[in-house]
């Protein structure tokens, strides 16, 4: 399994606030998914969609993307033929907002990670809503490693053993739940810091998600980790 990092230069054609650019860079991604069959499919089906992206940056003082100005987007996969396909199609692509211009394409190395942080806010639905208000810390922590399992799982055809430490600390950056744009809704989400145990099954299951995303939503900004190597 690899990590494939795409550096994209987006040129916007509209002004756009922060809090509407991920949906906005869905839609980029998405209708350029919808152009290929094989990955139209992806789209449209069930399951986790094994990639991730960020905001773009750098982010304007007044937190709106201007017309005109150029900005670049961090977009992460574990999927091979998918990385291939974003740095092929996604600068010839455009929307009403946004248009690509150039790609660059890497695979991150496998090392020894000493720390992961959200640069877009984690979402962790529960059946009633926003998981504070009806789940303990410690039930949060075990969705967070259940999520990821599932997505190795659905990656390579088999499921570790759930009987590891995946970190030894958890810190959040936000006091109050963080506002996230969904279609018509708002759901609730937080900034994490993990410090990754050093044991191997961690290790594997961190560097997954530095292309799948942690949490739910992935495929529409959220989730998305940054890293720190030991």
């Amino acid at each position: 399994m690899q990590v494939y990092q795409i550096r994209l230069k987006l040129y916007m054609l509209r002004d756009i606030k922060a809090e509407d650019i991920l949906s906005k860079i869905a839609h980029y991604i998405d209708s350029t998914l919808m152009q290929e069959p094989e990955f139209q499919a992806l789209h449209m089906g069930k399951g986790y969609k094994n990639y991730c992206f960020d905001m773009p940056w750098p982010l304007e003082q007044d937190k709106t993307y201007r017309t005109g100005k150029i900005y670049t987007l961090t977009i992460r996969t574990v999927d091979c033929k998918l990385g291939k396909f974003f740095s092929e199609k996604l600068h010839n692509a455009y929307t009403d907002d946004v248009k690509g211009l150039t790609a660059e394409i890497k695979m991150i190395p496998r090392r020894q990670i000493e720390k992961v942080y959200s640069l877009t806010p984690v979402i962790m639905k529960s059946d009633e809503g926003y998981w504070r208000p009806n789940m303990s810390i410690a039930d949060f922590e075990k969705r967070l490693k259940v999520n990821l399992l599932k997505k190795y799982a659905q990656l390579n055809g088999e499921k570790p053993e759930e009987d590891f430490e995946l970190f030894s600390l958890m810190e959040f950056s936000n006091q109050n739940p963080i506002a996230c744009k969904y279609k018509q809704i708002k759901l609730l989400g937080d900034k994490l810091t993990l410090y990754i145990a050093e044991n191997a099954v961690a290790q594997k299951l961190i560097y997954m998600a530095l292309g799948t995303g942690i949490g739910e939503n992935n495929s529409r900004g959220y989730g998305m980790l940054n890293y720190k190597w030991l």
